[in-house]
């Protein structure tokens, strides 16, 4: 599966395409752990991270709910792991840092060059309160979002990028943009639409996993395989 000879949409996943969600997520539990007494320091990153995507994919694989309530959970579970006696009324500091999580340093002026040429829009797992609160950060004139709210559900389940074809009446001249192999990349393989990992880190594929469209490791990088 190629990139269309002629592309008309590009989509983008937004916490870890545009957005530094770890960093965010990181400094959040700091803050908040420091206040509390607990000391959780800069080389213990590595291991928040780690349990972030584990019980996040735990706790959006059951019945649905906000985004704010995911993140309240997780802030409890992995508070838990790593020994911080966290009470979980005061676990909203997760998503009130949301607001906090800023863009890589790239993003704008990449994403300047997108909305020049095509017609773009966000396919995300949040709610739209908090990605109100992040398109702050991303401005730009966005043809349409979809948020995990809207379609009630969590990537991987295909419903965002179901509902976006709805939304354009095609999958003609569509591409997507995003970070994760396991919440964009391999729903679009499965639904063939042709994606463009920006994988950051430089992570192999696992055994079984295809090879995406196209891969890079920066905006930058993505822009220029469309041609910008």
């Amino acid at each position: 599966m190629a990139l269309p000879a002629k592309v008309q949409w590009v989509t983008f996943d937004v916490y870890g395409t545009l957005i530094d969600w770890e960093t965010g997520v990181f400094q959040a539990f700091k803050r908040e752990a420091a206040r509390e007494g607990f000391t959780i320091e800069d080389k213990d990153k590595a291991e928040i991270i780690r349990h972030f995507h584990e019980i996040s994919r735990q706790v959006e694989s059951g019945s649905y709910e906000l985004y704010a309530e995911v993140l309240r959970q997780t802030a409890v579970k992995i508070a838990k792991e790593i020994g911080w006696a966290l009470e979980p009324s005061r676990s909203g500091f997760l998503p009130d840092s949301v607001a906090r999580w800023m863009p890589f340093k790239e993003t704008a002026p990449q994403m300047k060059k997108f909305f020049n040429k095509y017609q773009t829009a966000l396919l995300s797992n949040i709610d739209d309160k908090l990605l109100g609160q992040t398109r702050r950060h991303i401005p730009g004139d966005y043809d349409l979002v979809v948020t995990a709210q809207q379609v009630r559900s969590y990537k991987p389940d295909p419903a965002h990028f179901n509902e976006f074809a709805r939304r354009i009446g095609t999958k003609k001249g569509w591409v997507h943009v995003g970070s994760s192999y396991y919440h964009d990349v391999e729903p679009c393989l499965k639904a063939k639409i042709p994606v463009i990992w920006v994988n950051r880190s430089g992570a192999p594929l696992e055994t079984g996993q295809k090879k995406p469209t196209e891969e890079c490791k920066t905006l930058l990088e993505a822009a220029r395989l469309l041609g910008l």
